[in-house]
């Protein structure tokens, strides 16, 4: 099974965790993103994910080893990613950090989904009731960041 990976299929947070077992480990940490119903105070009605697969799974994988060379504790990562038409409640990412113990797998988690929106080509376009748009994961970091810095 593959670690990085950029699918149409639905995902399995159960299915990405399993990629992760070993004897060896103690603890898994996942991040599940989810499409929304709401984005900026309009009603979303669904998302649509495009993507380069052989690209953004390549950094995809980068991220992975930013992470286990961050924190030398992190035995595996495996991050999964949905392309294709979304609903609303369905899995956009899994990201799934293994380690014998549980402390540096949060930090990892949190590490791996900013860095994702940062780095892998990804692009999301939002279908409202009166519109669409397109933004990239890199455009929705930076304004997350800016939203933050506002509260």
């Amino acid at each position: 099974m593959k670690l990085f990976e950029i699918t149409t299929a639905p995902l399995s947070v159960d299915d990405v965790v399993a990629r992760l077992a070993r004897p060896s480990i103690g603890a898994v940490t996942t991040f599940v993103g989810v499409v929304r119903g709401e984005t900026d105070g309009r009603e979303t009605q669904r998302l649509e994910y495009e993507a380069y697969p052989e690209m953004a799974e390549e950094q995809l994988q980068r991220i992975g080893g930013e992470i286990r060379r961050r924190w030398p504790t992190i035995r595996q990562v495996a991050i999964v990613h949905r392309i294709g038409h979304l609903q609303i409640g369905e899995t956009i990412v899994v990201i799934a950090v293994s380690s014998p113990h549980r402390q540096e797998t949060f930090a990892a988690t949190h590490y791996a989904i900013d860095r994702l929106k940062e780095i892998v080509p990804i692009w999301k376009k939002e279908v409202w009731k009166n519109g669409e748009a397109w933004r990239s994961e890199q455009t929705e970091s930076k304004r997350a960041q800016e939203q933050e810095e506002r509260e």
